[in-house]
């Protein structure tokens, strides 16, 4: 399972007050509002725990503002940067509910238990997901992830049991 999660990528500075533009990659942009902390990580490789002063919205943006930095000179190298929280600092998850990233590498098996593939990708339509594997011959299937198809998401024992449909293969 994954310790962290990002929650955004930094696009830009905001300003001349070292604020940053963050394209979030949470589900819950609002989430920002509550977080004290997240880690920035750069592109040499090191991980900053930063507080997070303020958040506010503009467009598809979250403009963040970090209690370390006061100036734009400090903030214009972490274009491009992830920003990660701890597992702990997740959103909770109703059950039946599953963080993208604990998914990703499952085996997806059919009722038989025979392996299919490998989950490489889960794809959020707006209507259902759709999740993305790939077979041992490096093939791509994708499997629409509805209650006919996907018949049981077994985090503890890293598969996915899935129903295989008429014209799914």
């Amino acid at each position: 399972m994954t310790d962290r999660f990002q929650v955004g990528v930094v696009a830009s500075t905001h300003g001349l007050h070292g604020e940053v533009n963050v394209f979030p990659t949470t589900e819950d942009p609002n989430r920002f509002k509550k977080l004290k902390k997240v880690t920035l990580h750069t592109q040499r490789g090191e991980e900053l725990l930063l507080d997070v002063q303020s958040a506010k919205f503009f467009k598809k943006f979250v403009i963040v503002k970090f209690k370390q930095f006061d100036k734009i000179e400090d903030v214009e190298k972490f274009r491009g940067c992830e920003l990660t929280i701890d597992r702990k600092d997740a959103i909770k998850l109703n059950p039946g509910e599953y963080y993208i990233a604990d998914m990703l590498g499952l085996d997806i098996v059919d009722e038989d238990d025979n392996k299919l593939g490998v989950l490489t990708d889960v794809i959020q339509t707006g209507a259902n997901d759709v999740y993305e594997m790939e077979t041992g011959d490096g093939n791509k299937i994708y499997i629409p992830a509805i209650k006919d198809c996907v018949k049981e998401i077994d985090i503890k024992n890293k598969k996915i049991i899935i129903h295989v449909m008429d014209g799914l293969l």
